[in-house]
């Protein structure tokens, strides 16, 4: 990402922390509404492996900010979604599958990997007269009454009315914020890694359930997908020490050979799981986004969605406060976000605890409930239905952008 794109603006309404996904849309929402924004922060050097499967309102919201036609090319639709049972317990869920074309859509969302996203959100970023791009570390953030002074490495201060924290999990915005974070720790860790395999995917995505966790297939272009694979920690260990075609071995062993012969390709990630959630998510003149407000682990596809929900968010409020002459920081605006983003990252944080800890049980009533929960999707299609709109689009926290709607 090029160093200072627009070195015009000086002093900035807003000013964005961090240079992922999450925070590049919000500095694209609010810079093409003419908010003048400093995107601030140093692009991480180490390449991500790893892929996000966007659902349908966070394609609608890239599509509105002239994004998603420069990357769609290198994604893939999931059409049907199949979880299927492979815990070899006495309890079996029977197997289940979600088509799109049932609820009226192409598919549910597109999976893409995660630099390819970042370039097409980088490059739309660049075009933007009202946004400012700082390659450059913040070293520190101190919020005042009337505005946030930032204050970077290579010698730079600015200020702005609202800083939107997209800094990650360790945030220096949240810690300047004063604001609490409560953490919990899985005994699970994620292998991640993308392959090719000989078969057909489908456009399926394809979810084992397994005593350790899920192992997912996402569809990627041509015949490769993404794998995220939910695993104890010593198996995790043991997996991270084979080479390239003993790991393609164990993975196309773990997905019953659905896929056929399988090639992991290059680059691999392990990531212990943790969740966390602030206890706010804006304060004192700033608002978290993402990871920096909350972290999940990843199954169900919901993490960068949440995140890309905290950006469109905040980025609608702060575009509307901006025309009006208001205060873009002020405590209507940032109590107005908390409120809007806390039952969505609720609602979704305690559904993945629930499925998670679900497989991890051995005991027979939960493993029962879950069997029970998905037959009755599978049988019963009004509420299969009401579960896959919800999943796509939440009803009751879905911000303009993503109802297609420009701020």
């Amino acid at each position: 990402m090029s160093n200072n794109n627009n070195p015009g603006i000086k002093e900035p309404a807003a000013i964005v922390v961090g240079g992922g996904p999450a925070g590049l849309t919000a500095a694209i929402a609010l810079a093409g509404t003419g908010v003048p924004t400093v995107l601030a922060g140093r692009r991480p050097a180490a390449s991500d492996n790893r892929t996000t499967a966007l659902l349908g309102g966070s394609i609608t919201a890239l599509t509105m900010l002239g994004v998603w036609e420069l990357c769609a090319g290198q994604a893939a639709p999931m059409r049907v979604m199949r979880l299927i049972d492979d815990t070899g317990r006495m309890w079996r869920a029977p197997e289940v599958s979600f088509s799109a074309d049932e609820i009226g859509l192409e598919a549910f969302g597109y999976n893409i990997e995660n630099r390819h996203l970042v370039t097409a959100l980088e490059a739309r970023a660049r075009t933007l007269p009202a946004l400012r791009i700082i390659d450059d570390e913040v070293r520190d953030i101190a919020p005042g009454e009337q505005a946030v002074t930032l204050a970077l490495k290579g010698g730079e201060t600015l200020h702005a009315a609202l800083v939107i924290g997209a800094d990650g999990r360790r945030s220096l915005c949240r810690a300047a914020a004063n604001i609490a974070v409560k953490e919990r720790e899985y005994p699970q860790v994620a292998l991640t890694v993308c392959l090719g395999h000989s078969r057909p995917h489908r456009d399926t995505s394809t979810e084992f359930h397994t005593p350790s966790g899920p192992f997912t297939l996402v569809p990627l272009p041509g015949n490769r997908c993404s794998l995220v694979w939910v695993l104890d920690p010593l198996d995790a260990d043991e997996l991270g020490l084979l080479d390239d075609d003993e790991l393609s071995t164990e993975i196309e062993r773990a997905a019953h050979s659905i896929l056929g012969k399988v090639k992991v390709e290059p680059g691999r990630g392990l990531f212990p799981l943790t969740s966390s959630t602030a206890s706010r998510f804006a304060a004192r003149r700033v608002a978290l986004i993402g990871e920096a407000a909350h972290v999940i682990p990843p199954i169900g596809a919901q993490g960068l969605n949440l995140g890309l929900r905290d950006a469109a968010a905040i980025g609608e409020l702060a575009a509307a406060a901006h025309r009006a002459g208001r205060d873009l920081g002020g405590i209507n605006l940032l109590v107005r976000y908390d409120k809007m983003r806390r039952a969505d990252v609720a609602s979704r944080t305690l559904a993945i605890d629930l499925l998670n800890r679900s497989l991890l049980s051995d005991f027979l009533p939960v493993q029962g409930a879950r069997g029970l929960g998905l037959y009755l999707l599978d049988c019963i299609g009004p509420l299969r239905r009401t579960l896959m709109r919800e999943g796509v689009a939440p009803r009751a926290s879905q911000p303009r952008l993503m109802r297609g709607e420009a701020l």
